[in-house]
């Protein structure tokens, strides 16, 4: 994680530190070339990097959960996509081709500008360090577009009339404008193009509000609308003991009820002798636990995935009888390797007060 973090800051302050130059000397700091170099960094690099190290797959409550709808994603990663691509054209262009094509590029800029802004609100903290730098990878692109043109032998109003291609001379007339006038009409020509790209995108079974749904339909995010969702899941408690002790009552005995993470939750014999185990093991061998542990949390998140198959009482029973065999290997070693195997068990899962207040009356009694 730390490698990762520092991957994405380097370049951050990097393109930073260049852009508060930029303001004052109106001028970039670093060479051609190591411009090229940084800004493709930047603008190809962190999206990856993100996208492959630290984005999720699928819309969790108890941990990093998916940043964009696994349903919607595809809308958002085409038009990132295609933004990155008109991005890296104007990295490497030396000189502006025909003014139709800039028109389309720059109108491209600028939606992939917005886009990241978006992007941005819904990654929150990591927008810094992230977004922030691809925004300013953005504003020089546009800027040096501008003054590509600027150095052009650009036509003149008088020369644009003559013209008798309508459309190319719309597009002149567009280049020609003061920038305070050109942006936003590319922001508004990139509308039709973003309504283009998502017309094609049905094809592809995604849906003609996905752009919005992507962002909406997650969890823990800025945009996100489906939080509610996650009120009553109970983090962590998803493992097979402690689905089976919320089968039928007369079958998987509960005994009494515990808190695990600030949750309360139903305790049977078999939960109880299972959470002895483990902690034995953790005492005696941490190493071999931090592995089986590690191993047994991807088994708690394939029974949290499918928790509306496990929370039926009829499966908990079956997963009941299924742990019978380890159970009895569980008290086996309990009974084996502790001098106290009973007190061990008794106190597994009572809350932190219980656990001082039964110290306290130990110690009370071993006074007397």
């Amino acid at each position: 994680m730390e490698i990762i973090l520092l991957l994405l800051i380097a370049p951050a302050l990097a393109i930073g530190l260049e852009f508060l130059f930029y303001l004052f000397a109106n001028k970039r700091l670093y060479s051609k070339t190591v411009c090229k170099i940084l800004d493709t960094l930047i603008i190809v690099g962190l999206p990856f990097l993100y996208l492959l190290a630290l984005d999720e797959n699928a819309n969790d409550c108890c941990s990093g959960s998916a940043t964009f709808s696994p349903d919607h994603k595809l809308t958002i990663y085409v038009l990132v996509a295609i933004s990155v691509l008109a991005c890296l054209y104007s990295i490497f262009k030396t000189k502006i081709l025909s003014p139709v094509f800039e028109v389309f590029i720059n109108a491209i800029l600028l939606m992939g500008f917005v886009l990241n802004i978006f992007v941005g609100i819904q990654v929150e903290a990591l927008a810094v360090i992230g977004n922030l730098p691809i925004s300013m990878v953005f504003i020089f692109q546009l800027i040096k577009n501008q003054n590509q043109f600027l150095d052009s032998n650009f036509l003149q109003e008088s020369e644009v009339e003559k013209l008798t291609n309508p459309i190319e001379k719309i597009a002149w007339k567009i280049l020609n404008l003061q920038p305070i006038l050109k942006y936003p009409v590319f922001l508004i020509l990139a509308l039709p193009i973003f309504t283009i790209i998502v017309s094609f995108l049905l094809l592809f079974g995604q849906k003609p509000d996905s752009i919005i749904r992507a962002f909406t339909d997650t969890y823990k995010h800025g945009f996100s609308e489906l939080d509610y969702l996650c009120a009553n899941v109970r983090c962590g408690g998803h493992f097979l003991c402690s689905v089976a002790a919320n089968g039928h009552s007369e079958i998987v005995k509960p005994v009494r009820y515990g808190e695990r993470g600030g949750s309360k939750i139903i305790c049977n014999r078999q939960l109880l002798i299972a959470n002895a185990f483990e902690e034995l093991i953790e005492e005696y061998l941490p190493k071999s636990h931090k592995i089986i542990r590690k191993n047994y949390n991807k088994v708690g998140n394939l029974v949290h995935k499918h928790y509306g198959i496990f929370n039926n009482k009829f499966i908990a029973d079956s997963v009941y009888f299924l742990m019978k065999p380890l159970e009895l290997i569980f008290i086996i070693t309990l009974y084996t390797f502790d001098s106290k195997p009973e007190n061990r068990i008794a106190k597994q899962y009572l809350s932190r007060k219980d656990r001082v207040e039964i110290k306290n009356e130990m110690q009370e009694k071993f006074r007397k």
